[in-house]
């Protein structure tokens, strides 16, 4: 009997989704445009650099250096400085991010042994930007440098560095990125349809209905996550699918364990969106207590910094933050072929804040109705 009557509740709560416009939208439409959006705007990757060279040296050195920077893929937008009074302009109208300065005496230099130095002028208002660019210019150096010690065949040091990237070879950003969206729009899809739950019923008028019906208080809960924890599991595979086949991301790791460990952290967030329903008594209220749970999450899941960075209090918060340890499984399982060890390390915490979370929700409830 208790099944039925959960079946029936499960049911009407999927037809209430999808023929509610606002529920339809949120189910649909952004999770997608999200996905694209984030999966190729959101990158830390600098390319399309515009960059300005002054070139005060004469000699061959510094016109084979220019050209070095010139075909560089990073730059794309080159503009050539004919004197140093140009330079302020070029950085203060924000033209570009760098500036290369060659020395008039750089060719000299270099043949006649002698230390030879050029200036990088970046841009400091965007700093994280400059320092990836700034690593850029001295690769590009480094390389030129060691072209001047072939041509003049001057003896070469006998160990050189060969760097290697383990998980992501290639260094695509979106193999970073995408595991990582699978749990923000997992958790954002959860959150928003269970926070709508109830306050639709509230907005509805139907609230005093169902609470006179044979339905227990926490057969009401049940039923209004259940049907919000399926939809958010369906949405996480349409993104791990485009993931695999659209965006040609290895899926190295356990799918049973993925999948274990998406359901419990859809349950660790689901009691957030539970009780924000039963705070709120319209949709459009509980939206706005969604995305106000919703956006420290995110900042503070280390998805777009890492949590090391971070002072030693907000690290501490971090650790009540369901999503910080599914995007350890989600990279992980993805990349790596996580251990099902560390696995187990970061499920156990989902479990803790799932009870918690559900067991507020439900008392929070209980103490509404009374």
């Amino acid at each position: 009997m208790i099944n039925s009557r959960l079946l029936s509740l499960v049911k009407k709560e999927f037809i209430a989704i999808w023929r509610d416009k606002k529920s339809r939208f949120v189910l649909i439409a952004p999770p997608l445009l999200q996905l694209f959006i984030f999966a190729f705007a959101a990158t830390l990757d600098v390319t399309n650099i515009s960059l300005g060279i002054l070139n005060r040296d004469n000699g061959e050195k510094g016109f084979l250096l220019t050209e070095k920077f010139y075909g560089a893929p990073y730059f794309t937008h080159v503009t050539f400085l004919k004197s140093d009074e140009e330079i302020a302009p070029f950085m203060n109208e924000q033209k570009g991010m760098m500036v290369l300065s060659i020395e008039p005496l750089f060719s000299k230099n270099l043949d006649s042994g002698d230390h030879a130095s050029v200036e990088l002028i970046l841009d400091g208002r965007k700093s994280n930007t400059t320092q990836i660019i700034a690593g850029y210019a001295t690769q590009i150096i480094r390389e030129f440098a060691q072209d001047v010690a072939h041509r003049e065949e001057i003896p070469q040091q006998p160990i050189a560095l060969v760097p290697r990237y383990w998980f992501n070879p290639n260094q695509l950003y979106q193999w970073f990125t995408v595991p990582g969206l699978l749990g923000i729009l997992t958790l954002v899809e959860a959150v928003i349809l269970s926070a709508l739950s109830i306050a639709r019923e509230k907005e509805m008028g139907t609230f005093d209905q169902l609470l006179v019906s044979p339905l227990l208080p926490s057969e009401i809960l049940i039923g209004k996550a259940l049907p919000a924890c399926l939809i958010a599991l369906i949405e996480g595979t349409v993104i791990l699918i485009a993931a695999v086949t659209f965006f040609q991301i290895p899926f190295t790791g356990s799918l049973l364990f993925f999948y274990a460990s998406m359901l419990l952290f859809i349950l660790s967030i689901i009691g957030i969106g539970l009780f924000l329903s039963v705070l709120c008594s319209t949709q459009q209220q509980a939206i706005l207590g969604a995305f106000v749970i919703l956006s420290p999450s995110v900042l503070l899941s280390g998805f777009a910094t890492p949590i090391e960075n971070m002072p030693q209090w907000m690290q501490t918060i971090t650790y009540i933050v369901p999503l910080r340890y599914f995007l350890i499984i989600s990279r992980g399982v993805f990349l790596k072929d996580l251990p099902i060890h560390v696995i187990l390390n970061n499920l156990w915490p989902l479990v803790i804040i799932g009870a918690v979370n559900l067991t507020g929700a439900a008392l929070f409830f209980r103490r509404r109705l009374q």
